[in-house]
């Protein structure tokens, strides 16, 4: 989209009461924090979220003075969603380096804190960051280091684990895909167009693996199992009924992506059922 156009995409999110708004991250897409104050900018009190800073894409210093900048220009309204990213992506857009993502994330949030600032916000707390997590020890790494975690690709069983290894109080921000396709064919059409990369990755693969699924439900495209856990797909009714089991299983927040076509006209028909 032209910044023009998320400017009033941003502003429609923003009245129709959703809280906070998504953006994504990878190499060669657009800058995260460039992006976020396109958005800041244009609303008033909605929250952007980047899910997630790659942190490949820039060191820690500007990772954590682009966190500050936005955080002093428009106070609590910048969540800082950080993570590792995926080996492939890394090996084809740097030539590799990708290694060891759970310490090298560690060590990156020591350089972070350590990052000297010279703006006016200099002696706050730093900037609020959750970190991208799905197994057990970038989970317990959010819990350690940051406000909490946002897992992304996951089915709502997952959701549960995740509370369970972060403990009561970090914040637990959950993705979601889904789109209001009810015909079943059509909608699993959509998810598996999804999908299809993200099975290809390791990260979510073996985290699927872990939760049960086997390598006949990840491969192919995804058995129609896997497809419905990944992708709420039907009515606004059947949206809502994902959020809330993510809710139940102990999600503070459900950050729904939505597929398909007229994002607009989706999330106003989503946002007359959830808000």
């Amino acid at each position: 989209m032209t910044a023009a156009d998320e400017r009033r995409l941003a502003q429609e999110v923003e009245s129709l009461g959703f809280k906070a708004l998504w953006i994504p991250e990878s190499l060669g897409s657009k800058e995260i924090f460039s992006h976020a104050s396109i958005l800041l900018a244009a609303t008033k009190d909605l929250i952007v979220a980047s899910g997630i800073a790659n942190i490949w894409a820039r060191d820690a210093v500007a990772m954590a003075n682009g966190a500050r900048t936005l955080a002093e220009a428009y106070g609590d309204r910048f969540l800082c969603g950080m993570g590792v990213s995926h080996k492939p992506v890394i090996d084809a857009r740097l030539g590799g380096g990708y290694e060891k993502p759970l310490a090298h994330m560690r060590a990156y949030l020591d350089a972070m804190d350590r990052a000297p600032f010279v703006g006016p916000n200099r002696k706050d707390p730093p900037a609020p960051r959750v970190l991208a997590a799905l197994g057990p020890q970038m989970l317990r790494l959010s819990a350690e280091r940051s406000l909490g975690a946002h897992p992304y690709f996951v089915p709502v069983e997952h959701t549960a684990i995740a509370r369970k290894a972060l403990g009561p109080d970090p914040l637990l921000a959950v993705e979601q895909a889904c789109t209001l396709e009810t015909d079943a064919t059509r909608g699993r059409e959509i998810a598996r167009r999804h999908m299809q990369r993200y099975l290809l990755l390791d990260n979510y693969a073996n985290n699927l693996r872990r939760l049960g699924w086997t390598d006949s439900d990840i491969g192919n495209g995804g058995s129609d199992t896997l497809v419905d856990a990944i992708v709420a797909w039907g009515d606004a009714s059947a949206v809502k009924a994902r959020a809330d089991a993510h809710r139940k299983n102990g999600a503070d927040h459900v950050c729904l992506q939505v597929l398909g076509d007229d994002l607009a006209g989706q999330l106003r028909v989503i946002a007359k059922a959830l808000l």
